[in-house]
C-alpha cells in the first residue's frame, strides 16, 4: 500500500432546490463512479478554501456559506491509496447555477441530485457487488460510516 495518507476533500455544492452536484469520474481512480466536485487538500489551505477553489476549477461554479460537515477513513485496497475525506457544504453563489465540465479528462458530466437519490443508489451497491449507478468509495463510506448523517439536515 502507498505509505502516505492523503487528504481529499468532497464538496456538496448546493442550489434553491436542496439538490448537490454530482460527476461521473474518469481518467483517475474511481473512474466510472459517480462523486462530488473536489480534490486534494494542498499545504497551508484551508478545507472551505480548497473545496471553492476546486469547485469553481472543476464546475466554473461559485459558492457562499461554506462550512465543513464531517469526514470518513477510505482505504481504496484495489488501487493502493488511502484518503481521508473532508466533506464541505456550501451553496451556489450568483446567477449562474448550470455547473460545466472544465475538466473533460476528470469528469463526464454533471447532474443537480437529491440526498435521497444517492442514499437509495449506495443501498444497491458494495465494493464488490454494484448494481445501477456506481458511486465514489468516499461517499459510499459517508453512507456506511456516518450512517445518521443527513445533508437535509447539515
Amino acid at each position: 500500500m502507498d505509505t502516505q495518507v492523503r487528504v481529499g476533500v468532497g464538496v456538496f455544492v448546493l442550489n434553491e432546490r436542496g439538490q448537490f452536484v454530482l460527476g461521473k469520474r474518469k481518467g483517475s481512480h474511481g473512474a466510472g463512479t459517480w462523486a462530488l466536485p473536489g480534490g486534494h487538500l494542498e499545504l497551508q489551505e484551508s478545507f472551505e478554501s480548497c473545496a471553492e477553489r476546486e469547485v469553481r476549477e472543476e464546475t466554473g461554479l461559485e459558492v457562499t456559506d461554506l462550512g465543513f460537515l464531517t469526514a470518513t477513513n477510505d482505504i481504496m485496497v484495489s488501487e493502493n491509496k488511502h484518503y481521508v475525506t473532508v466533506f464541505v457544504g456550501c451553496r451556489v453563489k450568483g446567477e449562474k447555477t448550470v455547473p460545466e465540465v472544465r475538466e473533460p479528462n476528470k469528469c463526464e458530466r454533471w447532474e443537480w441530485v437529491t440526498w435521497s437519490e444517492l442514499q437509495a443508489w449506495g443501498k444497491t451497491q458494495t465494493t464488490e457487488n454494484v448494481e445501477g449507478r456506481r458511486i465514489f468509495l468516499p461517499l459510499l463510506n459517508l453512507l456506511a460510516q456516518r450512517p445518521t448523517f443527513d445533508l437535509q439536515t447539515s
